[in-house]
């Protein structure tokens, strides 16, 4: 895990290199070039946090190439490994790396592994309602919020906003959970990461979607959720975190590539890549699309933080499409 998070936090400095204050397209992605003979379906089934980038991504592809169709479905992250191993989707999003269950699945099915391509960085943003004037919270204070277990060191089930140190009105006020279901990748990397592998609690108002998440904590003043930070409104806010008797960080993009902000991560697109025969024509030319500056340009504009040069190129070699 440690590897992992000095990886990601190097991505993510590379990608704020040109930038101190704001995570901008990395200069030196190759802009794409459309080719000829492309046409056809194509179709991504898996991760919601995704969803909306991946629209936008093949509203892009469609640009360049008019008589590609592109059918999304982003019910959850768990439904990208089966659709890929059963082979009704070409693209399987996913804000997680998958489970050896599921490489072993889709490992006996085709006779190789599924290839991750890490394709943008993501922050999980813990929202409460913009009228809550809470500063910030400890990850051991949102286990004991979240979670049955308190895994991660708290002393105390915390459930109501004055056990968080909040006064007056507040003090009496109990909390509302608002939690992706846990088809979710999100439900599982925060489970991991902000709950310590723990339970959470029975009480989680469970909810399809990130954006039903957010909604939910912008139409209750009691409320608090998660979900990636793209899917911030101004009817919430996405409170700084740290780690106990630390300095809390916002969730911005610099904190993400410091390591400071403690729950940022890569997302994927899992890809079916015959080891001898690589990807379909359409396939390689969407990822070689996703991995250039109008690709990136894209992840910026969905509000996520976008790929250096570097990983991006590394990405394209591995795939072939270099």
């Amino acid at each position: 895990m440690l590897f992992k998070r000095t990886i990601l936090a190097a991505a993510a400095a590379a990608a704020l290199a040109i930038s101190p204050a704001m995570a901008d397209v990395d200069p030196d992605l190759p802009e794409y070039s459309a080719v000829s003979g492309i046409s056809g379906n194509l179709s991504s089934i898996g991760s919601d946090t995704l969803n909306n980038l991946m629209t936008l991504w093949a509203e892009e592809f469609q640009d360049f190439y008019p008589n590609v169709n592109i059918q999304i479905q982003g019910a959850g992250t768990s439904t990208a490994p089966p659709a890929l191993t059963e082979g009704t989707a070409d693209f399987g999003p996913m804000s997680r790396m998958p489970r050896d269950s599921e490489h072993a699945e889709f490992e006996q099915r085709h006779g190789y592994q599924m290839t991750a391509v890490p394709v943008a960085i993501d922050m999980i943003g813990v929202y409460v309602n913009r009228d809550n004037p809470i500063e910030g919270m400890t990850i051991e204070q949102v286990d004991a919020v979240f979670s049955s277990t308190r895994r991660c060191g708290g002393a105390e089930d915390i459930t109501r906003w004055g056990q968080l140190g909040m006064e007056g009105s507040w003090a009496n006020r109990d909390i509302t959970l608002y939690s992706r279901n846990a088809v979710s990748g999100t439900y599982g990397y925060f489970r991991q990461h902000a709950l310590c592998d723990g339970d959470f609690k029975n009480a989680i108002n469970e909810q399809p979607g990130s954006a039903s998440v957010v909604q939910g904590v912008s139409e209750s003043l009691n409320g608090i959720g998660y979900s990636g930070i793209g899917y911030l409104t101004s009817g919430v806010r996405a409170i700084p975190l740290g780690v106990e008797d630390g300095e809390l960080y916002e969730p911005v993009a610099e904190n993400a590539a410091s390591g400071d902000y403690p729950l940022a991560r890569f997302l994927y697109v899992m890809v079916n890549k015959h080891p001898e025969d690589g990807l379909t024509p359409r396939s390689a030319e969407f990822l070689k699309m996703v991995l250039s500056k109008e690709g990136q340009e894209v992840v910026v504009r969905d509000g996520f933080i976008p790929l250096p040069a570097a990983v991006a190129e590394r990405e394209r070699t591995n795939l072939g499409l270099e």
